[in-house]
């Protein structure tokens, strides 16, 4: 069995191991054990149960596993803790289920449009022309590494995920800690503070970065990654 914990990353929607590359070199220089997990999101047949699958089966029968999910893996990450033992889960920009609720539904319940409108009206942004990934994703990303991105097949995200409701009763005994980037423009700061006091009761750590900071920022990413360690 292993004798030093594994970082185990799911990716959010579009399901890209890649989305992690940054993250992995990091957490590779610093003699640490990681997994980044593709997921069958173009798959349409494929939802939360699949892509839990897809995580125990990628840690297999390693033990000391830290599971590190981001944005829409915030419903993928309680189920595996059901089905392995998991040292920790740190969620990061993370979607916080509660038990029965949809993930298609999550965003009118807890309210993430107005949000992110209201964010972008402080910060002097139009929010009425569309989703834009290069304003709401992309801004902190350096503009090599968003090259880098783009020049990997379009990451597809089939509905199927977001149809059924999270089939937890509860939240999982593992150890939860959310860390969210200051700078996140689709799930703001102020936001996810409160969806993560009403839904699960803890504080949010705070670090800078977008809502992509395994891309932005992986050194300071893998800081805090590492602080949760001791």
């Amino acid at each position: 069995m292993d004798a030093s914990p594994t970082f185990v990353l799911i990716p959010g929607a579009g399901g890209s191991a890649f989305y992690w590359h940054r993250l992995v070199e990091e957490l590779h220089r610093r003699g640490r054990g990681v997994i980044a997990v593709d997921l069958p999101a173009a798959d349409d047949s494929a939802g939360l149960a699949e892509y839990t699958d897809a995580v125990v089966a990628a840690i297999g029968d390693r033990s000391r596993i830290v599971l590190v999910a981001q944005s829409l893996a915030g419903f993928t990450g309680p189920l595996v803790c059901e089905r392995v033992p998991v040292e920790l889960l740190v969620l990061l920009n993370a979607m916080v289920p509660t038990p029965g609720e949809a993930p298609g539904d999550w965003w009118e319940n807890i309210g993430q449009a107005q949000a992110a409108a209201q964010l972008a009206e402080r910060e002097g942004r139009s929010s009425g022309d569309g989703f834009d990934p290069a304003v709401e994703f992309f801004h902190d990303v350096p503009p090599e590494v968003t090259a880098a991105v783009f020049a990997q097949p379009e990451p597809v995200q089939a509905g199927t995920p977001f149809e059924k409701p999270w089939p937890l009763e509860r939240w999982p005994d593992a150890p939860t800690r959310f860390l969210q980037g200051r700078d996140d423009r689709f799930f703001p700061l102020e936001f996810q503070r409160r969806v993560v006091r009403e839904r699960l009761g803890i504080p949010v750590d705070e670090m800078p970065g977008g809502h992509l900071v395994a891309l932005s920022r992986p050194r300071e990413l893998a800081d805090r990654l590492e602080a949760y360690l001791s």
